[in-house]
C-alpha cells in the first residue's frame, strides 16, 4: 500500500506569508501553494480535492470570504482553515469554514490545525468508506464474480471504495486497524 502526505492548498496574496507557512509544513503536507483567490479555485481538482484548504481571508479582488462559499459549493470533502491577520468578530458566525487561525501562526500551531483538520475529515470520509464497503462486501460474496465483472455500478462502488481507503490511509496513520477490523467481519454465503 502505497501512503503519501495529506494534501493541502495554501491561499495568501503575500507571498511571502504564503511561503513562509508552506515551508512550515515541509514533511507533514505536500503543499500547493497559490497567491489569490482565482488562482486557488483553478486548482480544485473535483476529482483528487485537497485535504485541507489554508485560506487567507482578505485577498485584493477576490476575498477570502468568497472563495470560501465558492469552495462549498463544490462536490468535495475538504476541511478549510481561515488563516488571517483579521480579528474574528460576529460576522464569521455565517462563514463556513471548520478552523480559524490569526497571524501570526506558529509553525506548530499550523502543523497542529492541519493534523487535526486531517483526523477530522478522515473519520468523515471512514463513515462514507465503511457503507460503500458493506454493500460492496455482501453483492461480492452473495453473488457469482462473472455477473459482477462487467456490472458498471458495482465497479465504480468498487473505484469509490478504493478511493476513499487510500484517502483515508493518507490522512490517518493508523488506519489500518481501523480499516482491518471492519474487512475482518465474516460475510456468510446462503
Amino acid at each position: 500500500m502505497y501512503v503519501d502526505q495529506p494534501q493541502v492548498l495554501l491561499v495568501d496574496d503575500e507571498k511571502e506569508v504564503a511561503d513562509a507557512y508552506a515551508l512550515r509544513l515541509k514533511g507533514v503536507a505536500d503543499v500547493t501553494v497559490t497567491y489569490g483567490g482565482s488562482e486557488a479555485l483553478s486548482a480544485i481538482d473535483e476529482s483528487q480535492p485537497p485535504d485541507v484548504v489554508l485560506l487567507d481571508r482578505h485577498m485584493p479582488n477576490r476575498s477570502g470570504d468568497d472563495i470560501l462559499s465558492e469552495l462549498r459549493g463544490y462536490d468535495v470533502y475538504t476541511r478549510i482553515v481561515m488563516v488571517t491577520a483579521i480579528d474574528p468578530g460576529l460576522d464569521i458566525l455565517e462563514l463556513p469554514f471548520d478552523d480559524y487561525l490569526c497571524k501570526p501562526v506558529e509553525r506548530e500551531d499550523i502543523r497542529a490545525a492541519v493534523d487535526q483538520q486531517c483526523q477530522v475529515l478522515a473519520y468523515e470520509l471512514l463513515g462514507e468508506y465503511f457503507e460503500i464497503e458493506s454493500k460492496r462486501s455482501v453483492i461480492a460474496t452473495e453473488l457469482p464474480s462473472e455477473r459482477l465483472a462487467d456490472h458498471e455500478e458495482f465497479s465504480a462502488l468498487t473505484e469509490r471504495a478504493t478511493t476513499l481507503r487510500d484517502r483515508v490511509y493518507r490522512l490517518l496513520p493508523d488506519a489500518n486497524d481501523l480499516l482491518n477490523t471492519f474487512s475482518g467481519i465474516e460475510r456468510e454465503t446462503h
